[in-house]
Formats: C-alpha cells, sequence, structure tokens
C-alpha cells in the first residue's frame, strides 16, 4: 500500500456532476493497494495516514499530524499510483492489487481513519473516474509506505 498526501487548504472530488467528498483543511491522499497488502499493513497506513507530521507548529516547524490539527482528510482510491514504470513508455499494471482484493483494503483503511480521526474524513468513488480538485498548500506533498 501506498499514499500520495499533499498538505492542502481544501479539497474535492467529483463523479459526474455531484460532488461525492469535499475537505477545507488537511490532507489529500491518493491511495494505491498492492498485492500482499494485509490488515497489519492498513493499520500501521491508518496511523501514518493521521500521525505524520507535516503542519507546522507555532515556530514554523513541521511538527504537527492531521490528528493534533483535526484538519479534513480526503482519501481517493488510484490504482495508478501502484503502477510498474521502471521500463519502456507504457505503465505495466501488474504491480497494483486487483479490484476485488484493492476495494475491500481501501475500505478497510477508510474505516479505520474514520473510526480513530476527530477531523471529517471523506472519500471518492471505487472505480468511478473521478475528478479531483485541490488548492495544495505549500507545495507539500509526500509519498508513504506502511
Amino acid at each position: 500500500m501506498l499514499a500520495l498526501i499533499q498538505r492542502v487548504a481544501s479539497a474535492k472530488v467529483e463523479v459526474g456532476n455531484e460532488t461525492v467528498g469535499a475537505i477545507d483543511a488537511g490532507l489529500l491522499a491518493l491511495v494505491g493497494v498492492e498485492p500482499g497488502d494485509d490488515e497489519a499493513k492498513i493499520r500501521r497506513m491508518a496511523e501514518r495516514l493521521l500521525g505524520y507530521r507535516v503542519f507546522e507548529d507555532a515556530a514554523g516547524k513541521m511538527n504537527l499530524s492531521l490528528a493534533d490539527t483535526g484538519g479534513g482528510l480526503l482519501l481517493v482510491s488510484q490504482f495508478t499510483l501502484a503502477a510498474d514504470t521502471g521500463s519502456g513508455m507504457r505503465p505495466s499494471f501488474t504491480t497494483a492489487a486487483r479490484p476485488e482484493q484493492a476495494e475491500p483494503a481501501f475500505n478497510r483503511l477508510l474505516a479505520l481513519c474514520r473510526e480513530k480521526h476527530v477531523g471529517r474524513v471523506e472519500t471518492g468513488r471505487f472505480r468511478a473516474h473521478m475528478v479531483v480538485s485541490l488548492v495544495n498548500d505549500g507545495p507539500t506533498t509526500f509519498l508513504l509506505r506502511p
């Protein structure tokens, strides 16, 4: 499992003309599920998403986490994030989990984040064509693995 996180002033995801998830200040996390992602990896990713310190404290240092700030979390499933781009000029998706494995793993991550986070936790729609809009704050972007 991997997550590309971006600190945002706001973010939203639309399917068709409908906004299905939106947050104000917080984190947008694009999440790729890989084969073999088990409960331990999913739990560790939830901990990292909520505990990774990317928000500035009073001294201007990145010492605060999403759990500290209570900001929003927008989780968006993105299988292309787990693509193999190591050779050629076209990605291979053999390194991404199949939908029947990825959807329950993503939903488990979502459930854990909603259970553990006091702030708003929103999501897109699995396997849908989504339009993701964000106002990046920084820009501050990190790739997390469990």
